[in-house]
């Protein structure tokens, strides 16, 4: 049976180790205090009170905000592309990772991590990825690459975006991106040559599979 990515169900062992984690904790200076808008099974919220970051998280599935509470973190369950309960500002950072491009308004999402949050760091499957543009070209279907194991109907990607999509966006939203960091899989390698590094860096969103993103809104011009 394939497996369905719409409906996440969290076990009582479950702690992962995803490759943004690191890059996006980078960003944020011990003592901060941050949100989680699609925490998951805690797992990001974890390594930062490791660091001595404190934060707590918004989860769709129940099943990961049992499991985050019983971490010690706080946790609730509601939806992230809503109007959320909290002050303007009230954190120093609000994190998204790759969940953006699951909710069925990516728009509402990025400007209320403006409203209640200082900063803000997105990650999310760029779907320009040159391994996607091909599939596409090749087979005209969807493309497989970013969603393994899943088929176009069990999956919850339901707003797939570009590295480009997402610069476009923060200008509707007056987003000022700071920094971004960038996963290139070993798939580029394609057993033919190895794209260089300058390539790669001049054109992440053909050579990206995952952007992360550090944000702040723009300061308005008096």
């Amino acid at each position: 049976m394939n497996k369905d990515n719409r409906n996440y169900v969290f076990t009582s062992d479950s702690l992962s180790e995803r490759d943004e984690y690191q890059r996006m904790a980078s960003w944020i200076p011990g003592g901060s205090r941050v949100i989680d808008l699609g925490s998951g099974d805690g797992s990001l919220l974890a390594l930062l009170q490791k660091r001595g970051i404190q934060g707590e998280g918004i989860e769709i599935a129940e099943s990961g905000v049992e499991i985050t509470k019983k971490r010690g973190i706080k946790a609730q369950i509601g939806r992230i592309d809503v109007p959320l309960p909290y002050k303007d500002k009230e954190f120093d950072y609000a994190l998204c990772n790759v969940t953006i491009q699951m909710v069925m308004y990516p728009e509402v999402l990025l400007q209320e991590m403006k409203r209640i949050a200082k900063y803000q760091i997105l990650s999310f499957p760029n779907f320009a990825f040159l391994p996607n543009r091909l599939d596409l070209l090749i087979r005209g279907r969807m493309p497989h690459f970013m969603i393994p194991s899943y088929k176009w109907y069990s999956t919850g990607h339901i707003h797939q975006l570009s590295i480009n999509d997402f610069s476009d966006l923060c200008k509707e939203l007056n987003l000022k991106i700071l920094d971004s960091k960038h996963i290139r899989p070993d798939v580029l390698r394609l057993h033919i040559f190895q794209v260089p590094h300058f390539i790669l860096r001049r054109f992440p969103n053909v050579f990206v599979s995952t952007a992360i993103f550090l944000t702040k809104e723009k300061e308005i011009a008096k």
